[in-house]
């Protein structure tokens, strides 16, 4: 038995409730997480158009992607504190309000609005991404999984939707790219409804208390390769969901077929996304996963550049599921790794910090490296030294270790 593992999650999974309560937890979690990446995803095929209208440069024009990524890095160190200062279940309302506000505040007419309220995006989702994992593992100790496998595909199938349906109602029902941006609204209003409900279950702070301290967290070498690790899937992430769709439309596609392009490779993720995590909890160590990672945004991002467009669906689900192996890894390392849900919420909160602090360099430098090479080669061949970094990485993430000691996961040396 893993006694130095189990013993506090049992202590965390108390108060989760009656079976009902349980299924309204799952509920609200699925809502938020649907909530949490269709205002970044919804931008990327109207970013050619929002760049045009408002006159913008190519990298002003990936700082509207850039806005939440820094705003990630900002906030996730302080999330764990908020909870156990505020409640869990008060700060992830919170952040639905903020989330919501923040999506009407960027579809104002107004080009200083449009930043600010990407800022407010970025600070409300930055919350809710440093919690929910550590929530996940407090709550759901034995379906660890499981569970990560159903958030990670609740936020990305509605991910891939955002992607797909920007462009033709931007330009068929005459919402424009204001109008189609601020429908997010309502997938946001949903969420603060539904997570309502849980404030009379979630106390103020995520479960069992833990003796290794924040400040040792960052002196980890398995901390730091779980964190870059985050950043660089990130990074890879994001580029690809600002730069996509504009990559493709440069070879001749049009906007609408770039954007269900993009859209099929955020679907391509979805299986994925819900096998990988239950596979990896199961695994003693995940290196085999993240080999096929590798191999697989190689051939997706070595085919956008060098591949026939032709066959650029097939390049797009490449990396579609090398970033759904990528993203599920990401999130359940951050369980793997430790031993209770606070040092879960700790070490997401710096992966999250100073891993979306890499990926915030990412859409800009993109952008600035095309308008400086003219071209989409060198901004490209960056994207396959990521890929090569996350590999070197991820093997360091994927042993059978936790953090902050030698022992493995069962506890032997």
């Amino acid at each position: 038995m893993r006694t130095s593992q189990l013993e506090p999650n049992i202590v965390e999974s108390r108060g989760a409730g009656s079976p009902s309560n349980r299924w309204l937890l799952v509920l609200g979690i699925i809502f938020v997480a649907a909530a949490l990446r269709a205002p970044f995803t919804s931008v990327g095929p109207l970013l050619e158009t929002i760049r045009d209208d408002l006159g913008l440069s190519n990298t002003m024009a990936g700082a509207i992607t850039t806005l939440p990524l820094l705003a990630f890095a900002l906030v996730s160190p302080f999330a764990p504190k908020l909870a156990r200062r505020l409640g869990l279940g008060n700060v992830l309302l919170l952040a639905m309000l903020m989330l919501a506000m923040g999506i009407l505040v960027r579809s104002a007419p107004s080009t200083g609005l449009l930043f600010t309220g990407t800022a407010i995006l970025g600070l409300s989702i930055a919350l809710c991404n440093v919690l929910l994992p550590g929530l996940i593992k407090g709550k759901f100790p034995q379906q660890i999984g499981l569970m990560t496998g159903v958030y990670t595909v609740s936020m990305n199938l509605c991910a891939a939707i955002a992607s797909g349906i920007s462009v033709p109602l931007a330009s068929r029902s005459g919402l424009g790219w204001r109008g189609t941006l601020a429908l997010w609204f309502i997938i946001a209003a949903l969420a603060t409804l539904f997570w309502i409900p849980q404030l009379r279950h979630l106390g103020p702070g995520s479960g069992a208390k833990t003796a290794y301290s924040p400040g040792n967290m960052w002196r980890s070498g398995l901390a730091w390769q779980v964190t870059l690790f985050m950043g660089l899937q990130s990074l890879i992430y994001y580029v690809l969901i600002a730069w996509f769709s504009v990559i493709l439309s440069g070879r001749g596609m049009s906007s609408g077929h770039s954007g269900w392009i993009l859209s099929l490779m955020q679907l391509a993720q979805l299986p994925v996304m819900f096998f990988v995590p239950m596979w990896a909890g199961r695994m003693k160590n995940q290196r085999m996963l993240v080999m096929i990672m590798f191999v697989l945004f190689m051939l997706g991002i070595g085919g956008i550049w060098l591949g026939s467009t032709a066959w650029m669906a097939v390049w797009a689900v490449c990396i579609g599921v090398a970033g759904g192996f990528a993203f599920g890894l990401a999130m359940m390392f951050f369980s793997l790794r430790t031993r209770t849900s606070q040092e879960a919420a700790e070490l997401s909160g710096m992966a999250q910090s100073v891993g979306y602090l890499l990926a915030a360099t990412g859409p800009a430098l993109f952008g600035w490296l095309h308008d400086a090479a003219g071209s989409w080669t060198m901004p490209l061949i960056l994207l396959l030294a990521a890929s090569t970094v996350l590999l070197v990485v991820g093997l360091g993430a994927a042993g059978d270790r936790l953090v902050g000691s030698g022992q493995s996961r069962d506890g032997t040396r």
